[in-house]
């Protein structure tokens, strides 16, 4: 019993270093994750209808690098 846990605590450990291994991004695969698909906001046109309907909601404009806000409640 006492071999089994020494086994497990020996995989455990071996498992973790081993999940270490990863160096990064290989100069090969740079394409693959630069394509338009991969970008957080890929669709252009539906981000932009997203921010109109948000803000013209809320009657604001933030976030954006400029002042302004406010609810617009009277």
């Amino acid at each position: 019993m006492k071999a089994l846990a020494v086994c497990s605590v020996v995989l455990v450990v071996l498992g973790t270093l081993s999940g270490c291994a990863s160096l990064g991004v290989q100069p090969w695969q740079r394409d693959i994750l630069a394509r338009d698909e991969m970008s957080l906001g890929h669709d252009p046109v539906t981000a932009g209808l997203d921010d109109h309907i948000y803000f013209s909601k809320e009657a604001s404009s933030g976030g954006r690098g400029f002042g302004g806000g406010g609810c617009g409640c009277n």
